[in-house]
């Protein structure tokens, strides 16, 4: 029997209960405070630190943040030569036949349209594919729209664009999937040991920000071995559930596949395979997310990956099937078909089904008041909450005046939204604390602009923990088992340095993460600070 006992500090049961000082852990489960101490047990002291429930991300992309570590560094890259001059030297250091990686900063050239004549002065004799930072675009070299065969002559794929120059030829840009598919799917995808690897180093980045679960919000099949392998090895640091992708172009005959991919994660420890991810929309700064009047700067409402009776229709297959739903919906017009979806699962969701709505940038008014009957979780990002170089160049454009409210945080809790939070890493970084603070400041790391962006959406931070900690846990469909430090749930645990609650809020992510446990087990410990060195002045003092 494994005892562990944690003292010295404060410890947060949940939003509701009084904090405690003692908690006793036995096999990976918090067990009654009264429960016999033998004498070899662990203990940890706090040293005056805050112990929680640890957090969950409730959508990020742990195989796509794994592969970016193998590429260049691009996301801090200012100007387009930069990128340029990195990438030069990452092709000069490797042999690959094919150059993928990301993911680099759309806002750096007006409107995020990148051309493949700037990337062929680096490498003109290889395929180049670098992903934007929202991996909804691609910027791609010459050399790989030829070796896709992507010329003046090649069609929009459906649910896709390929951006032209004036002559009708492929500028170099690929917006949403099936137009980056027509170049990636003749690129050789990375070998299974290499994914494993992948999996490995970014869990663990995950566990080093108090993070025991995520969910994995895009998955393809071919990929499911690969998390199998990265399970059965012991090289993940977190338990994950897979989200499988429906694809609106294959669907309903892809329900039958979906069904025989989740049935093979089932033997797999700590890997789950419940969910299904549906691509409502695409995004805002591309003019692919779907929106119910036209954009500000163009004449279209966007671009939606399924029409809104397909949709009802395949959330409904997919509730029958046992799958629980994960929707993609950025623009007010995906939200609302979202919602519309959830309406024809009411039952299933009264029963316990989990509806997810992730992001929900933009919704409309009307559609608030939906809230208080439907048992749904919209899943924040509460980074991109703030005004920062994408909202203020790219988004904001985009929407226009009449629309700038986005990221309604306070009025869906207000409404009766479930809340969860996620990062969608590698979009933005798995920093729990940052996002706690953004979304309790609605400010930048600098506390601009003063007094926040939109301060009415604020959350207050005990809500902000819930979101990432029994938040997340309910839209997973494991409230029972993990989220809060109630006797019999799972010894989940994220240790922080400090108190957040006790100072002011725009120093909370200046805390520590000390430790994080999953199942009672530790899965990152913070390295001990190198001590200060000593002057010989002060030494002979």
């Amino acid at each position: 029997m494994a005892i562990v006992v944690f003292t010295g500090g404060t410890i947060r049961v949940d939003g509701q209960q009084p904090d405690i000082d003692r908690l006793v852990v036995v096999d990976g489960v918090v067990v009654d405070d009264a429960h016999p101490v033998s004498s070899d047990a662990e203990h940890v002291d706090l040293d005056g630190g805050l112990l929680l429930p640890a957090f969950g991300d409730g959508h990020a992309h742990p195989l796509l943040a794994g592969r970016e570590r193998t590429g260049p560094a691009l996301r801090d890259a200012a100007r387009v030569a930069e990128i340029v001059e990195r990438v030069r030297e990452w092709a000069a250091a490797s042999d690959a036949a094919w150059l993928v990686g990301g993911s680099y900063d759309a806002t750096i050239v007006e409107g995020g349209l990148f051309d493949a004549r700037w990337l062929d002065d680096a490498v003109p004799d290889r395929p180049v594919v670098l992903h934007a930072w929202d991996y909804h675009t691609v910027w791609v070299n010459s050399a790989a729209l030829r070796a896709a065969g992507v010329d003046a002559d090649t069609p929009d794929p459906e649910l896709g664009r390929i951006v032209r120059r004036a002559d009708g030829s492929p500028s170099g840009t690929l917006i949403e999937r099936p137009a980056i598919d027509l170049v990636l799917d003749h690129a050789p995808r990375p070998s299974l040991a290499d994914d494993v690897e992948a999996l490995a180093a970014a869990t663990a980045a995950l566990a080093a920000h108090g993070i025991a679960w995520v969910q994995e919000a895009w998955t393809e099949a071919p990929d499911v071995p690969t998390w199998i392998a990265a399970a059965r090895a012991g090289r993940l640091a977190v338990d994950v559930d897979l989200a499988l992708r429906a694809d609106p172009t294959r669907w309903p005959a892809q329900l039958d596949e979906l069904r025989k991919t989740a049935a093979q994660v089932s033997a797999a420890p700590g890997l789950t395979c419940r969910t299904v991810k549906f691509f409502v929309d695409g995004i805002l700064e591309n003019h692919t997310a779907h929106l119910l009047e036209c954009y500000h700067d163009a004449r279209t409402r966007g671009l939606p990956n399924w029409r809104p009776d397909q949709l009802v229709d395949a959330v409904a297959a997919c509730d029958a099937a046992g799958f629980d739903v994960h929707l993609h919906a950025i623009g007010d017009a995906a939200v609302r078909a979202a919602l519309d979806a959830a309406e024809g699962i009411r039952e299933s969701l009264r029963r316990g089904r989990r509806l997810t709505i992730a992001h929900a940038q933009v919704v409309d008014p009307a559609d608030l008041p939906r809230l208080a009957d439907l048992d749904v979780t919209f899943c924040f990002q509460p980074q991109w909450a703030m005004a920062d170089d994408v909202m203020t160049e790219l988004t904001l454009p985009r929407l226009g005046p009449h629309r700038e409210r986005q990221y309604r945080m306070r009025a869906a809790r207000d409404a009766g939204a479930r809340l969860s939070f996620g990062s969608d890493w590698p979009v933005t970084s798995p920093d729990v604390l940052v996002g706690l603070r953004t979304a309790v400041t609605r400010q930048d790391a600098a506390g601009r602009p003063a007094g926040g962006w939109q301060p009415d959406e604020r959350l207050t931070l005990s809500e902000a923990i819930d979101a990432a900690t029994s938040g997340v846990a309910h839209q997973a469909g494991d409230h029972a088992t993990r989220g809060t430090l109630r006797p019999g749930m799972r010894a989940d645990l994220v240790w922080l340095d400090r108190d957040v609650r006790r100072g002011p809020a725009d120093r909370i992510a200046d805390a520590r993460i000390r430790g994080t446990w999953r199942r009672g087990i530790r899965t990152y410990t913070a390295p001990v600070p190198e001590p200060a060195a000593v002057s010989p002045e002060q030494e002979s003092a």
